[in-house]
Order: C-alpha cells, then structure tokens, then sequence
C-alpha cells in the first residue's frame, strides 16, 4: 500500500493546477497582443491544422463541450476569424470554416510557441516526456 500525504507540496494536483495557471497567465500577454483569449487560441490552432471543421469536432478535439465551445465560435465569428456554416446535406451540423483575416492571424501567432518555449525553459526530449507523462496521465483519469 503507498504512504499518501496530505501537505500540500506533495500533491500532483497542486502542482498541475500551479503549473496550468502559471502557463496560462504566461499566454495571456501575447495573445493579448492578437486579441485572443486562451480558449480561443487553442479553437484556431485547430482550424489553422485543420482549415474547418465541425462543432463536434471541435468540442472533441478540445474536450469542451457545446455549451463552452459555442460562446467561443460566437466571439470569434464576431471578431471576423472564424464562419459557422450550417452543411447542406445536415441542416443539424454546422462547420466552423476560418475566414481570411483568421488566416492571417496564423502568420501573427508564429511568435506564441517559440517565446513560449523558451519561457519554459525545457529542451526538447524534456518537453516531449512531459507532453507524453500529461496525455497518459489524462487518459487514465478518464477512463
């Protein structure tokens, strides 16, 4: 049976929770400087992988669901990055499509991971254990 510990400093969750808000509150200057908010970059980053894609998508890529990602799509189209289009074939399933000034944003973002990663100050093989450590370790969680 493991010893578990209730100080504070030996609790993963802490250290996630400081790290996600360190990272995040790290984000917030340069993408102020874009107008986006965190949530927001992460929806274009993947429309600027993907070029479109639909609502659900989306909400699966991100793991948000409708009720977050929506007011999301309403600000971005609001802003001119972003379309919602509902699809012929589905008048249920919209397609959120970038427009062209959310195309030029990408060129604006290419500084955001650069300067994020050298406020990190993690080489690579480091970055990438870490990236895969978070995954496992959501994926069990979920299940």
């Amino acid at each position: 049976m493991r010893d578990f510990s209730l100080e504070l400093d030996d609790q993963l969750c802490f250290a996630l929770y400081a790290a996600s808000r360190a990272v995040t509150a790290r984000y917030r200057p340069l993408l102020d400087e874009l107008g986006l908010t965190y949530p927001q970059y992460l929806v274009l980053l993947v429309l600027w992988e993907r070029g479109s894609a639909p609502v659900k998508d989306l909400g699966t890529a991100l793991q948000l669901d409708y009720g977050t990602l929506s007011p999301l799509l309403k600000r971005l189209e609001a802003n001119g990055l972003v379309r919602r289009e509902r699809r012929a074939e589905d008048e249920r399933s919209v397609r959120v499509v970038l427009t062209a000034q959310g195309e030029e944003l990408r060129e604006r973002a290419k500084d955001v991971p650069p300067a994020m990663g050298a406020a990190m100050d993690l080489d690579p093989e480091r970055t990438a254990l870490l990236r895969d450590l978070l995954r496992t370790l959501v994926a069990n969680v979920s299940r």
